[in-house]
Parts: C-alpha cells; structure tokens; sequence
C-alpha cells in the first residue's frame, strides 16, 4: 500500500504573475503577503504538512530571492524527518538553457532530482490558490480507483465556470472528456455532470453543476515520466487532454472552499473576506493550521480606535483610527485621525527608530506607514509604503485599469507599491 512517505509534492511557483502586479514587480506570486501575516505559498505547504507530506519541491523561477528567504526562514525539519522545502529555480544545463514553458514543461526540467527520491506517487499543486484539503483523501482514491492520473475538481453551478478547465465524469468518477477553458455554450452544455453525478454532492443546489479543474493532480511515477515524454508545455491544456483514453484518469471531487488567487482583484476580496464573522476560510482550524515565519513580534498595540471587521497583524501600532473591513500587516503603523476603509495593509519588514525619524523629517520623507488625518479606501498597501499626512487615496470615479504618480489601479483596486512615498496632502 501506497502511503504518505512515498508521495512527493510538487508546487508551481507560476510565471510572471503579470495579473497581479505590481504586487508581484519585486516578488513571486507565491511569497505575495497574505491575510496579515503569511504568504500564498503557507498554504499548499501547510496543507502538505498537515496532509502527513513533508517532502516539498518549490519549482521558482522569477523574483525568487524573497520567496528563498521566507521558505529558508520558516520551513526548518530536523535531521531524522527526512522533510524538507526545496527551492529549485530554472536552471542552464547540458540539455538545455529555456525557461520553464509551463506547467508540465517545469516538472519535466526537474525529473532528474525527483529521481533521487524514494516515491510512488507526485502530487503536483499550484502555488496561488486558497484553500484547505486532506491530501491524504485524494491519494486514497486515487489507489482505490487503480488510477494513473487523479484530477482534483470543483463542482459549480454552470454560470461560474468560466475561465476554467472542465471535465466531463462517467458515473465511477473516470474522466471521459476535458476542456481548457471553454467559452462555446454549446461545449459547455455537453460537460454538465448528470443527474447521477450530481446527486452524490453534499452541498449542490438545484440547476446544472459543472466540475471544474482545481489545477491539483496526483500522478503515479512512472504514468508522469510517460505523459512528460514529449514536448508539451501545459499539464492543464495539453497533458491532461491527451491521456484521455490511453490512462486511467480519475476526478477526485472537492466541496470546500477554494479560490485562485490568480488577479488583484481576486487577491483584494480574497482577503477582505478573511474580516467577515464566519469567513469562507477560516485560519482558526486547530486541527490543520497554515505554518508560517515565526518573527517572535511583541503584540500589537492599539490607542483609542474603532474596529469593525478587521484583521490585526503582530508588532503593529495604530493610535485613534477608524479601521473598517480591513487587513493589516505585520509591523503597521497607523497614526492619529486616520480613516480606512476596504484595505489591504502588508505592513513592513522593519521598524524605524528615533534615528530614522530625523532623518526623514530632514529629507521631508514620511515615515513608514499612514501618517495623521489620512483617509484610504478600496486600496492595498503594500509593504513599506510610506504614506504621509492628510493624504486621501480612493480609486473610485478613476479607471479600472490605471498606472500614474507611482500608484496603480488595478480591476478597480487601488495598489500603493511596495516601498512608494506619498507626500504629504496627496489626494488621489
């Protein structure tokens, strides 16, 4: 019998990450700051550790030195584990000297070091995704089943499927047919599950249901060195489709939550979302918590504000604020009057001393965080932003899509760049 010790995981560190720049202008999509506290990549890697997996390849290969010293700092085992988080980059060898090309074209550069390692089973992740799963449910199946490849899928309702890759299921789960991202309504009609299928979820609605490909595949070995044994460069558009018929491959069905944290504005709500009394993702699961850096930050401090809805991170200091439906970073510093409302705040990675005050009240620079009497709304702030005081920064009556005095607009959400300054009585 298979078990947790022979599976690795493999997790996609992505591309570019255009559509979430400029968060991603001096990061990776995985090392983007989430929830106050972590970043995108805790949470495949925590769903592996509390999944009993602890042999993790990272596949990187863009503004990876922040991601390098987060996963460097924060995922550490001891000499008898055998776990590990293992950063491996595009690389020049006697083969070849591209860049990954995709998905399937990332792993397939990388055999020759999953060789090295005992295993039966891959478990290939995405690494921008919120979500929380038992693997170990997937991998059950998967054996069950007698499965070469298993697809993770999500079942929606039929108007919410696009911009997805979608499957059509026999009634045993076996994939019979799969479509990347269709538009055709007419392709779309001949992958809703049927009445069998469907009578088998536990939290369906009435009206017709789709499944919906969560990027999350579990491969036998060697099934994944034959489906690589080629020049296709997508697991998702070419791999997948063309083992249809000639492999054993299975839909694991998944009704949780889950989110692609794939657009700003995808990334803005996802967090917002967090505020809510009853959130769709809850960080407070003690049976399966997300791992992050453990910084040893004293807790925060707060003077005389109002809070509706808010997330706190440690070391932060905020002083009569009004803060409402937001989230704030780690180390933020929000002074007196100040007003925020639907804001992402990432916080810093340092804190300014007394020294650092006179030199920035010298040069005219803001501090790092809000200054006085500062109003933001629908916006997220990233890391080390110094904003200064009486600033007001609010993307409505702007463009979607905006770039211009150092800030951005991006699908309608105002973004204040990693480390930007804000001069004093901004209104933007």
């Amino acid at each position: 019998m298979t078990t947790e010790s022979d599976v690795l995981s493999i997790i996609m560190g992505g591309g570019r990450g255009t559509r979430l720049y400029p968060l991603t202008k001096e990061r990776c999509k995985p090392a983007v700051p989430l929830a106050g506290k972590y970043r995108l990549v805790d949470i495949p890697i925590s769903n592996c550790l509390n999944s009993g997996i602890n042999r993790i390849f990272l596949l990187t290969q863009f503004n990876t030195a922040s991601l390098h010293r987060h996963i460097q700092n924060t995922y550490r085992f001891d000499t008898f584990s055998g776990g590990m988080v293992e950063i491996l980059s595009a690389e020049q060898t006697e083969k070849g000297d591209n860049w990954y090309q995709g998905t399937a074209d990332a792993v397939r550069q990388n055999l020759h070091h999953f060789a090295d390692h005992k295993h039966e089973l891959v478990l290939i992740l995405a690494g921008d995704q919120l979500y929380r799963m038992d693997f170990r449910q997937i991998i059950r199946q998967h054996i069950e089943t007698g499965a070469h490849v298993t697809v993770a899928a999500l079942p929606l309702p039929r108007e919410k499927v696009e911009g997805l890759g979608l499957m059509r299921v026999n009634d045993d789960l076996s994939i019979a047919d799969f479509a990347e991202k269709p538009k055709d309504p007419a392709v779309i009609d001949q992958l809703v599950l049927s009445e069998r299928v469907q009578s088998r979820l536990k939290y369906a609605s009435s009206g017709e249901y789709c499944l919906a490909s969560m990027g999350i595949y579990v491969f036998n070995r060697r099934a994944l060195i034959e489906a690589l044994n080629n020049d296709m460069t997508d697991f998702g558009k070419e791999v997948i489709p063309s083992l249809l018929g000639r492999a054993k491959i299975f839909a694991y069905i998944f009704e949780g939550y889950w989110e692609d944290i794939g657009t700003v504005r995808a990334f803005f709500e996802a967090n917002l979302h967090l505020t809510d009394v009853v959130p769709p993702f809850n960080f407070f699961t003690p049976d399966a918590p997300i791992y992050t850096h453990a910084r040893y930050l004293p807790a925060s401090k707060i003077n005389r504000c109002t809070f509706d809805h808010a997330i706190i991170g440690d070391g932060s200091i905020i002083t009569e604020a009004q803060i409402k439906r937001s989230v704030i970073g780690i180390r933020s510093m929000i002074r007196e009057g100040c007003r925020l409302e639907n804001v992402v705040m990432m916080g810093a990675d340092v804190y300014e001393d007394e020294r650092n005050f006179r030199a920035n009240a010298e040069s005219g620079v803001p501090n790092i965080g809000i200054g006085q009497n500062s109003v933001v709304r629908n916006a997220i702030i990233d890391k080390g932003a110094r904003i200064g005081s009486n600033v007001v920064l609010d993307p409505a009556n702007k463009p979607k899509d905006y770039e211009g005095g150092g800030l951005y607009i991006r699908d309608g959400v105002l973004i204040v760049p990693k480390n930007a300054i804000i001069p004093d009585n901004t209104v933007f």
